[in-house]
């Protein structure tokens, strides 16, 4: 009856009040009179009128602003892909991604589609927008640097550092003597031209410089040490002298300038012995806290939007304000992570490529349109490159360093990135800079990113060393297990896992746990923290088991190839990953646009393409585990975790002789962990195998009170019950999903393994 009351009293409802809109809007039409209120003619149909309202929505600056960060972001994070394929920074595949959305590519071939993405009168809010993601980056670019580092260890980094900015500098500025007259742009001075190309010419970019030492895996090398040091005083440095040139070029003259640096210097005094001790107190007030409240927050974002609105009045760029806000954050690594999760990934995903896109539009690759154009830009580069590169590598070697860390230093400290192309939208935006130097400056900026890589690996060969990721113990071992994890409960049942196969037999034995992070998720500020955080859970589960494990950490690019290719170089004999969750399984959108997963995940698509796909088929692997069986050469194991505690009960499915593979590591559970083993005989394909029937009976023989042989019609809820793990080849994994049988959903914890 209660049901029946809510419908009547719904219906009354709704429908009276309905009605009464409707009598409403009715008596209303006659107010209409003598208004000159226009009809639609009889030739403007209904459909004509939702197209007209459809072109005016399409045109509307918001809806032009969306449909651009759309499209930027799907290019940008491709190309970033594809460069992060060949070991190139993802950044620089970014910049690309600009460069081929403006009149470079987009705009020279499909002008038509060019003008209608990138109308003139919307750039401007791309702009802003851009701007507002470089502050915020800026912001995190200031909290990545280790203050403590640069007192501890400055004193060979700065002069390193300090060589590798008053060297290039020298040369932007000689540099500039000879293209001033054809192509700075007219009536700007010889000083702020100089200037600019000075400090353009000196600049490195500190994340992309971090991030390749940690991918290198030289971060905590003396030389890793050395060269985080010196790029963060090179940061430091190079944006205070950036300051005090914008203040130059704003003001017209250096004396005309000094008022405005004489207010940068205030503005320096109050941040550090004002601003910072307040910030300081703030954190130490509520460090202890589980999460920051709202209020604490804003204070903090309120005191970068100030910062950086101070420094953009007194005329040294808001930028300049981000990265001190950020450099004097409290040194509280909670604090700093917090700030950094908030403020990264809106940054660096959705802000940060509008940046380079709308840098990739001031580009014009068509204006460096002959000969001899291009040998100006090929003469920019080297003077890039040798006041960078070599001026690095000369100053390392005085002070004592050997040959091949000396040119380490010069190929990272030559690295520019985004930093680069900071300092040449100012000086565009400035109009100290034209459009043909400004384009000739971001090949310089992209080239010197792009050959980094390169230089180190040939730097690495003439020297003939290699940045070593592997302990050298364990090529020593004989059975060796890897263990790739990112999450810590997956990682512990792994460890369990791997402990029960080798558990009597430790002194022939070495179990690697590996953890690899993406480099661009990562800051160098809180490496060695972060280390230790992400192995405790994992230390303490070894000593549970008094099972003794080699730690190795890596920051990568790619974390499907390197899983593959440490195993490989370590020649492990089984590798042990845990299964990820797709983020479309089991739901009606996976089901019906299952395809959108090839277009988040290039790798997906090329697997469409070369047909690996087919490999998975009704499969339940996330993306990643489906990479790493793809790559992988060596044996691997798949674990479906179910809370796996124990390894006392298994059972093993066999479907076809190929499955023999796995009675090896059933012996290997019954020796080293004293596990009861059900072999299950699926469609009598035992006692059809001589081998594979000899081999089990070899087993009865040996582990009579371990080992046993079942049919499918034998398992039953009170088998299942009792079950800590089902082992299975996977081929036959598919082939049970394929054949859904019925038992499939009593399982307990899975491994799958890929056998080579």
């Amino acid at each position: 009856m209660a049901k029946f009351k809510n419908s009547i009293f719904y219906f009354s409802v709704t429908g009276g009040f309905i009605a009464l809109m409707y009598w409403i809007v009715s008596k209303g039409k006659a107010l209409e009179v003598g208004r000159n209120i226009i009809t639609p003619t009889s030739s403007d149909t209904m459909f004509n009128q939702f197209l007209n309202s459809l072109k005016h929505n399409l045109q509307h600056p918001l809806a032009i602003l969306l449909l651009q960060i759309i499209t930027i972001i799907i290019v940008a994070r491709f190309f970033g892909w594809i460069f992060r394929k060949i070991g190139q920074p993802t950044v620089i595949g970014e910049i690309i991604a600009g460069i081929f959305l403006g009149p470079s590519l987009v705009g020279m071939y499909f002008p038509e589609y060019s003008a209608l993405l990138f109308p003139v009168e919307s750039l401007g809010n791309l702009q802003f927008l851009s701007q507002i993601g470089l502050i915020l980056f800026m912001f995190v670019i200031g909290m990545e640097l280790d203050l403590k580092v640069l007192k501890n260890k400055a004193n060979d980094a700065v002069v390193i550092s300090h060589a590798s900015i008053v060297i290039p500098f020298a040369l932007g500025i000689g540099l500039s003597y000879f293209v001033y007259h054809q192509f700075a742009p007219a009536g700007v001075e010889f000083l702020s031209f100089s200037l600019f190309m000075g400090i353009a010419m000196s600049i490195t970019a500190f994340p992309v410089l971090a991030r390749i030492v940690q991918e290198r895996g030289i971060h905590k090398t003396k030389l890793g040490t050395i060269v985080i040091t010196c790029a963060a005083a090179d940061d430091i440095t190079a944006w205070c002298i950036l300051a005090a040139v914008i203040a130059i070029v704003k003001a017209g003259s250096f004396m005309s300038s000094l008022y405005i640096i004489m207010l940068a210097a205030g503005y320096v005094v109050l941040m550090l012995f004002l601003v910072k001790p307040f910030l300081k107190k703030v954190g130490d007030l509520y460090s202890s806290s589980e999460n920051l409240s709202k209020p604490v927050v804003a204070i903090f974002l309120l005191t970068l939007i100030i910062s950086s609105y101070m420094t953009e009045v007194i005329g040294i760029h808001a930028l300049f304000g981000a990265f001190m806000t950020g450099a004097i954050m409290p040194d509280i690594t909670k604090f700093r992570n917090i700030f950094i999760e908030k403020v990264e990934d809106v940054a660096v995903i959705l802000l940060l490529p509008l940046f380079f896109v709308f840098t990739g539009l001031r580009t014009e690759i068509g204006l460096i349109n002959d000969a001899y154009l291009w040998k100006v830009t090929a003469g920019i580069i080297l003077v890039a490159v040798v006041g960078k590169f070599l001026g690095s590598a000369l100053a390392a070697r005085f002070i004592g360093q050997n040959w091949r860390d000396s040119l380490t230093i010069g190929a990272l400290m030559n690295t520019r990135g985004l930093m680069e192309l900071v300092v040449l939208n100012i000086g565009y935006e400035l109009g100290v800079l034209s459009p043909q130097i400004f384009t000739m400056m971001v090949i310089m900026a992209l080239v010197t990113t792009f050959m980094t890589g390169p230089a180190l690996d040939i730097i690495n060969y003439i020297f003939k060393s290699k940045d070593l990721i592997l302990p050298t113990e364990v090529v020593t071992t004989k059975f060796k297990i890897l263990i790739p994890f990112g999450n810590n409960e997956k990682g512990k049942s792994l460890l369990r896992l791997a402990n029960s196969f080798v558990r009597n037999q430790k002194e022939n034995t070495n179990i690697t746990v590996l953890h690899l992070s993406l480099s661009d998720e990562m800051h160098a500020y809180n490496l060695d923290e972060y280390e230790k955080d992400i192995f405790a859970p994992i230390v303490r589960e070894s000593k549970v088991l008094n099972q003794e494990i080699t730690t190795v950490f890596k920051a990568t690019v790619d974390i499907e190839t390197d899983i593959a290719d440490i195993a490989s170089r370590g020649e492990y004999d089984l590798v042990l990953v845990g299964l990820g969750k797709s983020i479309f399984e089991g739901s009606l959108l996976g089901k019906v646009l299952g395809f959108t997963t090839r277009i988040i995940n290039p790798d997906r698509l090329l697997d469409k393409f070369t047909g690996k796909e087919g490999l998975f088929a009704n499969s339940p692997f996330d993306d990643r585990t489906r990479l790493i069986i793809s790559k992988s050469k060596n044996p691997l194991g798949i674990l479906i975790d179910k809370n796996l505690k124990k390894v006392d009960e298994v059972f093993v499915p066999i479907l076809t002789t190929d499955d023999i593979f796995l009675i090896d590591y059933a012996q290997k559970l019954m020796n080293n962990n004293d596990s009861k083993v059900t072999i299950i005989d699926i469609n009598n394909i035992i006692i059809n195998n001589f081998v594979m029937e000899n081999s089990v009976y070899a087993l009865l023989k040996k582990y009579p009170n371990n080992f046993s042989v079942l049919e499918e019609k034998g398992m039953n809820s009170s088998f299942f019950a009792k079950q800590d793990l089902m082992m299975v080849g996977l081929e036959s994994w598919k082939n049970l999903i394929d054949s859904q049988h019925s038992w499939l959903s009593k399982v307990p914890s899975t491994l799958i393994i890929k056998h080579n």
